[in-house]
């Protein structure tokens, strides 16, 4: 690891001022764990706590880092904390889609929940991840796999803020009566993730 160190130090003195772009390949390829460097994650209780690593973090390889604002994220409530403590809800997430109760596309997500890493049950594909993206956060239906209890809009308050903006782009004003009249073709699969597994028509009509 120190031998690794250095080559990286002398890299980047070599390389100049301009700061290699971050890959989460690329550090998780040492073995660290995602708590080495987010260090808050573990006691967070609230959405605003920054869980991005401190650059004391950084400094025992780098000689400098540049760490960017923390991503915008729609919740309003969702304690680190407590998820973390429930430990690797991988295998939960996996059965759901196996038993095809998932709520929502699976493409690309079963083959990253055979992992021992808490983290990366919700945070997936990052030992593949040559830059950070959004592709990493969670997923609405991975909350929905537990917190399971639709009743919007109440229930949509339990993690989103009362004003947030959820509604889909085609929930526009004439929204219901395009639908009514099959304009859209919408089917009732993609109402699923904000209606609930037990959606059904003649619950509005």
């Amino acid at each position: 690891m120190r031998s690794f160190a250095f080559i990286l130090l002398a890299w980047g003195a070599a390389a100049g001022a301009a700061a290699a772009p971050f890959s989460h390949k690329l550090h998780l390829g040492l073995d660290l764990q995602c708590v080495t460097c987010h260090t808050a994650a573990p006691g967070s209780t609230k959405v605003s706590d920054n869980l991005l690593p401190v650059k004391t973090v950084c400094r025992p390889c780098h000689a400098d880092a540049q760490i960017p604002a923390p991503p915008v994220t729609r919740l309003a409530f969702f304690p680190h904390m407590l998820h973390l403590k429930m430990g690797n809800i991988a295998p939960v997430l996996a059965e759901a889609i196996d038993k095809k109760t998932y709520l929502g596309p699976t493409a690309d997500i079963r083959r990253h929940l055979n992992t021992e890493n808490a983290c990366e049950a919700c945070h997936r594909g990052l030992h593949e991840s040559d830059q950070v993206t959004s592709a990493a956060m969670p997923r609405m239906a991975d909350c929905i796999v537990c917190h399971s209890e639709i009743d919007n809009p109440f229930s949509c308050e339990k993690c989103h803020a009362k004003d947030a903006q959820l509604k889909p782009p085609s929930h526009v004003p004439s929204f219901l009566s395009d639908h009514t009249s099959g304009k859209l073709n919408l089917d009732k699969a993609s109402c699923v993730i904000c209606h609930g597994r037990n959606f059904r028509c003649l619950g509005c009509h």
